[in-house]
């Protein structure tokens, strides 16, 4: 068996609502941080602690850590709409090596880059990565579909991408919106684009200009 067989060999079709037991976790996590404030600097992710302190699953657990309930609303929110959807399409098995690589990636990516910046002052913390990743793979895998922005303006999914795409890039060369992690949403984009091309042979582009 080739590499290339290996990597795109498929789960047997399983659903039983894994988006489900994600959030859970998440919101397990976010009442044992209101129990125990001092979590936070356990599970989110600081260069430093990762690799001065020896916290090496810091790039994991970060995903489940967040700093307020409108912050775990709107991943969780995220989850619930294009998690579901998504794991309907590709099965729970997938959905879950997905999400957790996707998030995890995100993370040891985020490191890399703080590392290479210098900056060590940051608590990355949050789903949001995992979450673009989820965008991504809902536009890639419903093209035709349409998201209403704010409940009420609609717009095509990959166009959702590409303007979400567009505004982190911005905001991360400009500054703009500090305190929001836009270096990692793009990498969970980047990283749900690789993971569409290498595992499933689908060209995001492709997909959404319909070849």
């Amino acid at each position: 068996m080739t590499l290339k067989n290996t990597l795109r060999k498929p789960f047997r079709y399983e659903f039983w609502n894994a988006a489900f037991v994600v959030i859970g976790l998440n919101l397990l996590v976010y009442l044992l941080i209101m129990l125990d404030p001092t979590l936070t600097r356990v599970l989110s992710m600081n260069p430093l602690y990762v690799i001065k302190g020896g916290m090496w699953w810091q790039p994991f657990t970060y995903q489940f850590v967040h700093a307020n309930i409108s912050h775990i609303l709107f991943n969780m929110l995220g989850v619930l709409f294009f998690g579901v959807a998504v794991e309907r399409r590709i099965g729970s098995k997938e959905f879950l090596l997905f999400y957790f690589l996707s998030a995890t990636l995100s993370g040891i990516v985020s490191l890399v880059f703080y590392l290479i910046a210098g900056i060590d002052y940051v608590f990355l913390m949050g789903a949001s990565g995992a979450v673009f990743s989820l965008l991504l793979a809902y536009a890639t895998l419903y093209p035709r579909s349409v998201i209403y922005l704010w409940a009420i303006v609609p717009i095509p999914a990959p166009l959702l991408v590409l303007g979400y795409a567009g505004l982190e890039f911005f905001n991360l060369i400009t500054g703009s919106n500090q305190g929001v992690a836009h270096s990692t949403h793009l990498v969970g984009l980047g990283i749900a684009w690789v993971y569409f091309l290498v595992r499933f042979g689908i060209n995001p582009a492709k997909a959404w200009s319909g070849r």
